[in-house]
């Protein structure tokens, strides 16, 4: 009787310990992690387009901190170079690298050639691309001239992939580097009305999905991140072009797909995404809600059905007008 109280005494104070102790060790592994990512970029040179939009300006705050030698790349000089002259006043000029600047504009795909080499005239090398810019179409495809739909295929699909062939060669050569492609979640699934966006999203994901297989023997990383919607003001800097004859379909089911402003996340929180990505070299990340992953899955799984619910809300949304 007394060896199995006692037995029982040092099993409740073994289970509190136990605890105790797989809490801790959880935690200094966390601890490891974050200080791990605080030097994920120090030193690394690192390019982001469109650098003074919302996530690019969020990015280069926080890559600027963490020790980058930051080529900052946008269509307006001027905001370059105030981001960069905020950059400046906001750090301590013995821990950080003053930002280079390029003018980068992908939908003038014949100043592509110069800017390659701009670029690796900065400091030589490239360790890290990131590519961020993109430009936003929403209406019905007869609507859309052919005009436009080359002008979003420039700016989303042949310009990031004329720059990433552009500094391969170099990373190749020292066999390292890593490309982060922020991309959307209209990449992997399509909503009505965004024919020419999505196609372009398709595009340029499965360009660096092939790309990743390509040069892993050259310890070079390629990963992407899939995202519904950065919940920020647009910047009167992005590339965004809207417009829209159905602007009931709020109402719809087809509506929780493309309601962008409640499913997104903000530009900090995908700065930080990016910069654990760069530390864990994750092939692919998703950042969604439920409605829009369990799209992800019924489109692959069960095509007629998700066609059909999408169908639905298009025509409830035609009803509605």
């Amino acid at each position: 009787m007394e060896s199995s109280v006692k037995t029982g005494v040092t099993v409740v104070l073994l289970v509190p310990a136990v605890v105790l102790v797989t809490a801790g060790i959880f935690y200094l592994y966390g601890v490891i992690l974050r200080m791990l990512r605080k030097t994920t970029v120090r030193n690394k040179v690192v390019l982001i387009t469109d650098s003074a939009s919302a996530l690019g300006n969020e990015c280069a705050k926080l890559f600027h901190k963490g020790g980058a030698q930051l080529i900052l790349c946008g269509k307006s000089w001027e905001k370059l170079e105030d981001l960069a002259e905020q950059l400046a006043n906001e750090s301590d000029p013995t821990l950080t690298f003053p930002p280079k600047l390029v003018e980068l504009d992908f939908s003038d795909t014949e100043s592509l050639p110069d800017v390659v080499s701009d670029v690796l005239d900065c400091y030589g090398c490239l360790d890290v691309l990131i590519f961020n810019s993109s430009m936003k179409v929403k209406a019905p495809a007869h609507t859309l001239s052919l005009e436009i739909d080359r002008l979003v295929m420039d700016t989303n699909y042949f310009g990031p992939v004329t720059l990433a062939k552009g500094v391969l060669p170099s990373m190749i050569s020292r066999r390292s580097g890593h490309i982060l492609l922020v991309n959307s979640i209209q990449g992997k699934l399509t909503v009505p009305f965004r024919t020419t966006y999505a196609a372009s999203k398709h595009a340029v994901q499965a360009f660096f999905d092939c790309l990743r297989a390509e040069v892993q023997e050259y310890g070079i990383s390629v990963s992407t991140i899939s995202h519904t919607f950065i919940t920020t003001a647009p910047s009167s800097i992005q590339s965004t072009t809207s417009t829209s004859s159905n602007s009931n379909t709020s109402k719809s089911i087809l509506s929780d797909l493309s309601r962008q402003q409640h499913h997104g996340v903000s530009a900090a929180e995908m700065a930080g995404e990016l910069l654990r990505t760069l530390s864990s070299k994750n092939n692919e990340i998703i950042m969604a809600n439920f409605l829009s992953r369990a799209a992800i899955y019924a489109r692959s799984f069960c095509p007629n059905f998700f066609f059909s619910v999408i169908s639905a809300g298009v025509r409830n949304a035609g009803d509605m007008e």
